[in-house]
């Protein structure tokens, strides 16, 4: 499969403006033949907490919708999370729609990264697998990247690839590069993680985006300026590998206490 990470800058609070830079990357990633595109956490607002309320959508509306319209529009898988509600309650959540549209997957980021601003938001409840044509996929958020557990949890329900959006900033963007290739390995599957670029409320983010091999090899990776980053992955090398070097089934869970 071919993968289109968006490494994108986003206008904090200017979800139209977003909208335009989000079409014109999933544009460009479709006539490469791309059949999967990621955008970044938060794509369509950024981290604009005083804005969260006005700019968050019901799940499958708003711009939640305007994911699964441009999925439809262009044909190809298109990921990203945005700022559900539900209720009283706004979660940030990463959805995932189907190039007709479906959407295959919703998960509410579980770790929230109280710096920024998300206290405001409600916590998510369970780890994110999504069924799609190519298997189970783990979905996770940029602080989610500091938790293995989560990760875990997805290799052993038989995700074989791993999806992270993300936010993540430039003073620590050596922590986002050891933390994916971490979760690579220790895995044993395919990372594809997409981070945004520019500068919001006096933060600068640091790209980087990349997709690792289940070994924590660099498939592909970007600098930290705007472009977007094509791979393409065979997810059947993730199944070799687990049965050449078996390490997910020499795990000794009973043994793991004080």
């Amino acid at each position: 499969m071919k993968i289109a990470l968006a490494q994108i800058a986003l206008t904090l609070g200017q979800p139209n403006l977003n909208l335009r830079t989000a079409t014109e990357a999933v544009a460009q990633a479709a006539r490469a033949g791309a059949e999967l595109v990621l955008l970044p956490e938060l794509w369509a607002c950024g981290y604009a907490s005083e804005r969260f309320a006005a700019c968050a959508s019901q799940i499958d509306a708003g711009v939640f919708a305007q994911m699964a319209a441009l999925a439809r529009a262009y044909r190809v898988a298109v990921g990203g999370s945005h700022l559900e509600r539900d209720g009283e309650q706004q979660y940030n959540t990463f959805a995932l729609y189907g190039p007709d549209g479906t959407r295959w997957g919703a998960y509410r980021k579980i770790h929230r990264f109280l710096p920024l601003g998300e206290g405001v938001l409600a916590a998510g409840q369970q780890v994110g697998l999504a069924e799609t044509p190519w298997g189970k996929v783990g979905l996770a958020v940029c602080y989610d990247l500091r938790f293995p557990e989560v990760f875990r949890t997805q290799a052993l329900a038989g995700a074989r690839l791993l999806l992270v959006v993300a936010e993540w900033p430039l003073a620590r963007i050596a922590h986002w590069e050891a933390l994916l290739r971490a979760r690579a390995i220790e895995n044993q599957a395919f990372v594809a993680a997409v981070n945004r670029v520019g500068e919001s409320a006096g933060t600068r983010f640091g790209g980087m985006s990349m997709v690792l091999s289940p070994r924590g090899d660099v498939v592909a990776q970007a600098g930290s300026t705007e472009t977007l980053l094509l791979a393409e992955v065979d997810l059947a090398e993730a199944d070799a590998y687990r049965a050449a070097f078996p390490a997910l089934r020499h795990r000794r869970p009973e043994a793991y206490r004080l």
